[in-house]
């Protein structure tokens, strides 16, 4: 069965709908962007997250030291880093990692010494799928998350082509740049049917 992580997550009710409908992963974005929150704000958000769904940190080119703070601060299970990150470093992390690649061309180096890869568009964030066929004749070796323009509408989709560990979604469960509980609802829904 598919896994999903619903990412950029803000508020408790938007938490709550995703762990409620099923998501195994929540995701914090602690990066840059409109979905960013404080450690404190991620902290507080997590203590209503049973074990079952795993908190996740994502980071842009972070530091270990950053890297650590937050994994203490707001008990991570896991980190999801996209950017410059050295790739001798990844096995310094104490948490499992996610390593996530952005696919632009059939070049994209699709291996790492993460625990697991992260398939996104040239823009993170964007609300744009990559060309999906830039990936579909790669043999890829590590559990995969596939990321990017995903909705409730493409979902299948992209499981029936990559056949993925998981599927991860931020915008496309959003209206007018915000968390819609019934979007978020329908995504699992169709991601575990």
């Amino acid at each position: 069965m598919t896994k999903v992580k619903i990412c950029g997550l803000s508020t408790f009710e938007a938490v709550e709908a995703a762990v409620k409908s099923g998501a195994d992963y929540i995701g914090f974005v602690f990066a840059k962007s409109k979905r960013q929150v404080t450690l404190e704000q991620a902290s507080e958000l997590a203590r209503g997250i049973p074990a079952s769904t795993q908190k996740v940190g994502v980071f842009v080119s972070p530091s270990l030291q950053e890297l650590e703070e937050a994994i203490a601060a707001v008990q991570l299970d896991l980190v999801q880093i996209h950017g410059d990150f050295a790739a001798e470093m990844i096995a310094e992390i104490s948490v499992p990692v996610i390593r996530a690649i952005q696919i632009r061309d059939d070049r994209a180096q699709i291996d790492s010494t993460a625990d697991f890869l992260l398939f996104d568009a040239p823009v993170a964030g964007s609300g744009q799928p990559f060309d999906w066929q830039l990936l579909a004749k790669k043999d890829i070796k590590k559990p995969c998350f596939i990321a990017g323009g995903l909705t409730a509408e493409n979902v299948r989709e992209a499981q029936a082509l990559f056949q993925p560990y998981a599927v991860d979604v931020s915008s496309g469960v959003e209206t007018d740049g915000h968390k819609d509980l019934d979007k978020i609802r329908q995504f699992i829904e169709r991601v575990k049917a």
